[in-house]
């Protein structure tokens, strides 16, 4: 009996659907570690506090820069 190769089985759509949400979520580690750095250097001076909505706002801009740099790194430029 063969073994049947990915591209054979067909239907590719759940391996491509894994990929994408790998990428989202390795972007969205990176997003609230870079958040978390922001953070603490933010709150290191003159005891400024750092709100959730900041916090969340810079995961968001942080994650597009990440889709900015994935798409430039798969898409090719």
């Amino acid at each position: 009996m063969k073994m049947l190769t990915l591209l054979e089985v067909g239907g590719l759509e759940g391996l491509v659907a894994m990929i994408i949400l790998i990428i989202l979520v390795v972007a969205f580690v990176v997003s609230l570690i870079v958040a978390l750095f922001a953070k603490l250097i933010y709150e290191s001076k003159d005891g400024r506090k750092f709100s959730k909505s900041k916090f969340w706002t810079t995961v968001l801009i942080s994650m597009l820069i990440c889709g900015l740099i994935s798409g430039v790194v798969c898409g090719g430029m």
